[in-house]
């Protein structure tokens, strides 16, 4: 590992919408992109990264990856363990880059033995929002991760946002029902907004705006206020107004449960995915 993050040589394995956003985050602020190098099947994909940041590309696992110092593994569930055994032959040199894999569902232990006993994973599970640079990443390290790595991945991950280290990988499929799974319940919720507004006589241009710009504004003064959203709630209902009766709808609709519910759901089918995909040997 580099002494500095801003000389890190980084490679993606994969160069989809998650990889181009954190490349868009990496260049010129932690690494120059002539230091990122990018593997991936699709020709089109590889040369717009090229032109717009600069980066090397390569369609195919190359010798570029063992002079890296972290490898983010950026490819679909399904296909890492093939991607794994690609990798293979270009990490057993002396470098023994960091391997941070973004995937949904894959365990740290698994991608571990896919890798032949590898050693120095880091599990990431981003979100969408951090296409825009406003995501969120939990992400929990092996027991052969240096210091040093740690600092790097999280850098990376900082790169597009906030992070938050779990001690526990099981956490994981928690931290995937809240955050990463997350940014589709607030678009559910903002299309019954819209939906509402239509249905009150609000064309579908001021309801669009009303629902983003409510959401938007709430969820600032969330992130700025030291107190309870719960308080913040409460300030906003005034007994027997029109929040109240909102509310008390939803209240008695069981949305509250509802949603807990949802969340558990989505947990619960995080642990069957890492199940299911590391089932094979």
């Amino acid at each position: 590992m580099n002494a500095s993050n801003k000389e890190l040589k980084i490679a993606f394995v994969g160069g989809g919408n998650m990889a181009a956003a954190l490349i868009a985050g990496l260049t010129g602020k932690l690494t120059a992109g002539a230091n990122i190098h990018v593997v991936d099947p699709n020709a089109d994909a590889l040369a717009r990264l090229a032109a717009q940041f600069g980066v090397t590309t390569a369609p195919a696992a190359d010798a570029a990856l063992a002079a890296c110092d972290v490898v983010v593994l950026a490819v679909k569930p399904q296909s890492m363990r093939d991607v794994a055994a690609q990798l293979l032959p270009f990490l057993g040199g002396a470098a023994r880059p960091l391997v941070l894999s973004i995937a949904a569902g894959i365990r740290g232990a698994d991608l571990s033995r896919w890798l032949g006993g590898y050693g120095a994973v880091v599990r990431c599970m981003p979100n969408t929002p951090a296409l825009i640079g406003l995501g969120i990443t939990g992400m929990v390290a092996s027991a052969g991760v240096a210091a040093a790595q740690k600092d790097a991945a999280d850098a990376i991950m900082r790169a597009v946002g906030t992070t938050v280290w779990l001690d526990e990988e099981t956490l994981i499929d928690p931290v995937t029902a809240v955050s990463g799974s997350g940014p589709a319940y607030v678009f559910y919720f903002i299309e019954a907004l819209q939906e509402a507004a239509a249905e009150l006589g609000l064309t579908p241009a001021q309801g669009k705006q009303l629902a983003l710009a409510t959401f938007v504004g709430a969820a600032q003064l969330a992130a700025q206020s030291d107190e309870p959203v719960a308080l913040l709630r409460e300030r906003v209902t005034s007994k027997g107004g029109t929040t109240y009766a909102a509310l008390s709808s939803m209240e008695s609709s069981g949305v509250k449960d509802a949603i807990k519910a949802a969340v558990k759901a989505a947990a619960r089918r995080g642990k069957e995915m890492g199940d299911e995909l590391g089932a094979a040997a």
